[in-house]
């Protein structure tokens, strides 16, 4: 745990740097694309005397300078299979944003989907004794949370104080400044597989690039889909995408869960190929033109030319209505939305005050997703978009850049975690001696 909190604090520092230049790089990491911004930052501020920026650098207005999306190569389920194809994927991204801002990119803030997360919610109280609450008592409360054996091979992704209380008075956002007699925090620890994060870093390492930050494709998604009233009152981003669906749940502006399905709009493609015999890249032609989840009558009558490059005359000739191509892709589109209710039944989701669930991503561009949504998940359904962002090229507005529009947001204005606050290192070690005594002292 100590050396993922100094790694996240390194990372930190270097997002520092990179608003000091005033230039950063965000990174999309996705199965079916790569797609790469560069923000510049405006008013950062003047430097410090010991290159410190001033403590509002990050919430000064940016704008995108630089945009470009290309296909994704040696990424399966949101995780890198391939390192060199990612690596040259990347690259290929990362050189046509950089040619758009006419500037070079040192730093970069990189999101991935998948990785198995898991959520974990802890809570700490420390005494206060009528004094006023200080950023050493917030650090303390933090560091008093009793973290569980997540096990190993795993690493922290996101630890965020969701919840504080001074006494009885919960719900406060941040208690610096007030009184009490005692200080509580509830929080939202979200672990994924350790050797994602460390190819997804490697990978970056050599494209000759510093990392300044790392985030969840479910998370940073719900940041830039959900209006500001949803993340307050309670709701679910489902963000559909190529190789695996994301799933995040806020309320109170913070997330509280995440989880993901592995499944995508790869895997309705692939169906598409075999359901017809053609190549992948005719079946997500067809699943784009003509896809959808409900048929309708005129559907039997509408042929779909299949085409093909076999030589066949005959073969490469063949048609298929668009109620077949409806048939193929409905059980698959399903079978995800049914694995994403189990998410949200195992979350606790209905027992939010408001149960609004946004879908986004590029799997929820399919004609009578929302219809077939409500159905399964609930009646509160809507497709999102992400929010507009100064400079956003028209072609990067859509629910496919949900995950890019968000983590910019994040780069900008990040949430307060567990390594912003100075920590002291020895409570980290003894996580299970710690327990031990306390089982002792409640038993005996």
């Amino acid at each position: 745990m100590n050396d993922v909190y100094e790694n996240q604090r390194q990372m930190r520092q270097m997002r520092k740097a990179a608003m000091q230049r005033g230039v950063v790089a965000i990174l999309d990491v996705g199965s079916s694309k790569i797609s790469c911004l560069v923000l510049r930052f405006d008013g950062a501020g003047p430097v410090g005397e010991e290159g410190e920026i001033g403590s509002l650098a990050g919430q000064s207005a940016f704008r995108v300078i630089g945009a470009a999306t290309t296909r994704s190569r040696g990424v399966r389920f949101g995780e890198i299979c391939a390192m060199q194809e990612t690596e040259r994927a990347i690259r290929t991204a990362l050189q046509g944003a950089q040619k758009m801002a006419g500037i070079r990119v040192d730093h970069v803030i990189a999101c991935f989907a998948g990785a198995e997360p898991r959520s974990y919610g802890l809570d700490a109280q420390v005494p206060l004794d009528g004094r006023e609450v200080t950023e050493e008592d917030v650090a303390r409360v933090m560091a008093a949370c009793d973290v569980p054996d997540y096990g190993a091979g795993r690493e922290v992704l996101h630890a965020q104080p969701v919840n504080f209380a001074i006494d009885h008075r919960s719900g406060l956002v941040d208690p610096r400044g007030q009184m009490g007699n005692a200080l509580s925090v509830d929080m939202h620890m979200l672990t994924v597989d350790g050797q994602a994060v460390q190819h997804l870093a490697h990978c970056i390492k050599r494209c000759d690039l510093e990392l300044a930050g790392i985030a969840s494709s479910a998370y940073v998604s719900g940041y830039s889909s959900l209006v500001e009233d949803e993340q307050e009152l309670g709701a679910a981003c489902i963000d559909l995408g190529g190789g695996s669906t994301g799933v995040s749940i806020f309320i109170k502006k913070h997330m509280i869960f995440a989880d993901t399905v592995r499944m995508g709009g790869d895997h309705v493609t692939s169906d598409i190929s075999m359901g017809l015999q053609i190549p992948t890249a005719n079946a997500e032609r067809i699943k784009t033109f003509y896809g959808g989840v409900h048929a309708t009558g005129v559907d039997d009558r509408e042929m779909i030319e299949i085409g093909g490059d076999t030589g066949d005359f005959e073969h490469d000739r063949r048609t298929a209505s668009r109620a077949e191509v409806i048939g193929i892709m409905r059980p698959r589109v399903e079978e995800i939305l049914e694995e994403v209710r189990a998410r949200l039944d195992a979350a606790g989701f209905d027992h939010l005050p408001s149960q609004q669930i946004v879908l986004t991503g590029g799997g929820s561009q399919i004609p009578g997703l929302d219809g077939l949504a409500s159905k399964i998940l609930g009646q509160q359904v809507r497709l999102g978009r992400p929010l507009r962002v100064h400079g956003l090229p028209q072609a990067a507005t859509g629910p496919a850049f949900s995950s890019v529009v968000g983590l910019s947001l994040f780069a900008a204005h990040p949430q307060d975690e567990w390594w912003d606050f100075d920590i002291p290192a020895d409570s980290y070690p003894n996580r299970s001696l710690k327990r031990a005594v306390k089982w002792f002292r409640d038993n005996w």
